[in-house]
């Protein structure tokens, strides 16, 4: 079994044998089969080689041929655009109708772009073509862009839509539809051109500016004449200007009104980054025409500085909102020409204020008579008329007064009460109270001057200025501009209220002669007084506190004592119906009576009732020494007042 088991497995070993030795002469057949076709493909490879390199290279040429047959087809397709829109365009866009004519400039315009991109030499002729077609489609679009314009370019009348309160015209939106398209359209060509040719004007604002400019100035003319007759017509009338009497406020509204409706035609028509130049130019000769209208009001205001500079005042009160409100609408352009226009103004107004102080302290020191009753004189009711007027023009009062700072608008020859404090930042309220306090001092510092040269007594002063003061006083109180700049500071009120004091200081000065007649010394007994004052015994002296016994006073007083008690009645009776007499003949304002009468009795009352209780004895009761009672003197000084 063992053996044949073995013979079996021998068996098996040569047949593995015989078929490893098969396959091994197969490898050898594929190996040489490998080798051949390696070098079969190395053959085939240097064969085909050039010919596929060729094969690329027609291929990138096909490409290459394809592509500029689209480019000279695109090239040919704005050629083309020339033949098929040129006829449109020579017909006009009146007989084309305008959409089919808009829509071939555009067509022309984006064939140009296209010429011109391609930076081809050949195509200079063609551009040129195309520029002078868009250049005549331009001129056609122009004229009716002119057509259209001046449908509506009649002149209005502006102070018929201020009085009423309607809005300015502008244009309706059926000749908005043309009037958008046609100045795009003209905008456009303009771009083009003058990408190749000098930069000028956008033709389609300057056609816009020739028609809307004078319909401007001619809508505004009436108003920039009545402006100067309205305020040169006082000719000698040297009255003080009143606020409105000149058409100047009317102007004003009128060319706000116009430039606004203007502006918003121009942003309907225009692009905003051209809208601005396009107001300009249309503006542009109304606004030199109100800057001559100004320079002329200037020129009738300089010579008339006392009475007319209020004028001024009213003028940049009026222009500089209106110029602030346009800025809005229109943007910064038209706000310097504003500014431009007003500068002479503005300067004159700046100058007023030194030069209304000066005059008036000239006018006040000139005056030649005061009355001889203590009356006032016409200059402080004109000079406070004028104050008056300027507190209306806070705003541009304030922004002048800011520009000069305080206190600079001082004369040196200009006196004052006192200097006001000039602060490193003071408001420009605080400036305009500061101003008007140092014209009123400018006025009665210099007629308290004339009023010590030309009276005499000082009463005659106190009462002259004391009623000028009433006139300053009543002025503030009726104007509520200048109430409110003069009394809401302390400090300010404190300086007009210093002129009252001196004022009445001056006047009871006056009274001070019969209240010295009721002064006397307490006399005591001669033998208790050592060193020899007459009077009588001083068992007779009042006790105080005690009710005084007049006949027991009078009764210890010695025979000379007495009579010169006698003689201070005698001598104060005298003096106080002198001066009740020239108090009663004196002209006083209805408050200056009044608050002088309480001074003169607040003087007098006191000093007599003591000097009556401790004397009135004197005479017995005969009213030949003792003219007045207690009773009757307070009557009379009550009706002092």
């Amino acid at each position: 079994m063992v053996a044949q088991a073995h013979r079996e497995e021998e068996a098996e070993v040569e047949v593995l044998n015989a078929n490893l030795t098969k396959l091994n002469l197969l490898t050898k057949k594929i190996q040489g089969s490998i080798v051949r076709l390696d070098t079969s493909g190395q053959v085939v490879k240097e064969a085909i080689g050039p010919i596929y390199s060729n094969t690329q290279q027609l291929q990138i040429t096909n490409t290459n041929i394809l592509r500029v047959s689209e480019a000279i087809e695109r090239l040919r397709q704005p050629l083309d655009a020339k033949g098929r829109e040129e006829g449109v365009i020579r017909a006009g866009p009146a007989a084309a109708g305008l959409q089919q004519y808009l829509g071939a400039l555009k067509r022309v315009d984006h064939a140009l772009t296209d010429l011109t991109s391609s930076n081809l030499r050949s195509n200079q002729q063609a551009i040129a073509d195309f520029n002078k077609l868009l250049a005549s489609g331009s001129s056609q679009l122009q004229d009716l862009f002119r057509q259209a314009l001046q449908q509506d370019a009649q002149p209005v009348e502006p102070l018929h839509y201020i009085t009423k309160g309607l809005e300015f015209p502008t244009f309706p939106d059926r000749e908005l539809s043309q009037l958008k398209p046609t100045a795009a359209a003209i905008t456009s060509a303009y771009t083009k051109s003058s990408r190749s040719a000098k930069r000028d004007e956008n033709p389609a604002i300057r056609v816009y500016a020739e028609i809307r400019g004078p319909y401007l100035s001619s809508s505004l003319q009436n108003l920039a004449t009545a402006s100067i007759n309205t305020s040169t017509k006082r000719g000698q009338d040297a009255g003080i200007y009143r606020e409105g009497t000149s058409g100047i406020g009317a102007y004003a509204n009128g060319l706000e009104g116009m430039i606004t409706a203007e502006a918003d035609n121009v942003s309907k028509i225009f692009p905003t980054s051209e809208a601005g130049q396009a107001i300009e130019a249309t503006c542009q000769n109304a606004m030199a025409e109100f800057a001559k209208t100004l320079m002329e009001l200037n020129t009738f205001i300089k010579p008339r500085i006392l009475t007319d500079c209020f004028l001024a005042f009213e003028i940049i009160d009026l222009v500089t909102p209106i110029s602030y409100r346009l800025e809005t609408r229109t943007g910064a352009r038209l706000k310097s020409q504003f500014s431009d226009a007003l500068r002479p103004i503005r300067e004159t107004a700046r100058s007023s204020l030194s030069e209304l102080l000066e005059q008036t302290r000239q006018k006040a020191s000139a005056v030649a008579v005061l009355p001889n009753d203590g009356n006032t004189v016409p200059l402080v009711s004109e000079t406070m008329q004028r104050i008056s007027i300027l507190s209306v023009y806070s705003q541009p009062l304030q922004a002048i007064l800011s520009s000069i700072g305080d206190g600079k608008w001082r004369i040196a020859s200009t006196p004052t009460l006192e200097p006001t404090t000039t602060l490193s930042a003071t408001d420009s309220t605080t400036l305009v109270s500061n101003y008007l306090t140092d014209f009123l001092d400018t006025l009665l510092a210099n007629l308290e001057t004339r009023a010590k040269a030309f009276h005499r007594s000082k009463s005659l002063q106190g009462c002259f200025l004391s009623n000028s003061y009433a006139v300053v006083e009543r002025s503030i109180r009726s104007s509520p501009d200048l109430s409110r700049h003069l009394t809401s500071s302390p400090t300010h009120v404190a300086r007009l209220d210093s002129w009252r004091k001196k004022a009445s200081s001056l006047y009871l000065d006056a009274w001070k002669d019969p209240s010295s007649y009721l002064l006397d010394v307490q006399y005591t007994s001669r033998s208790s007084n050592p060193q020899g004052s007459s009077g009588g015994n001083a068992a007779n002296r009042p006790v105080s506190g005690s009710a005084i016994d007049s006949a027991t006073i009078v009764k210890g007083l010695s025979s000379k004592d007495r009579d010169k008690i006698k003689e201070k009645f005698k001598a104060f009776n005298s003096s106080f119906d002198e001066m009740v007499a020239r108090h009663r003949s004196l002209h006083m304002e209805r408050e200056v009576r009044s608050a002088l009468g309480r001074e003169v009795q607040a003087l007098i009352e006191p000093l007599y009732a003591r000097f009556w209780d401790r004397y009135h004895e004197v005479d017995k009761g005969k009213g030949k020494t003792v003219k007045y009672t207690k009773a009757d003197l307070a009557t009379l000084l009550v009706g002092l007042a």
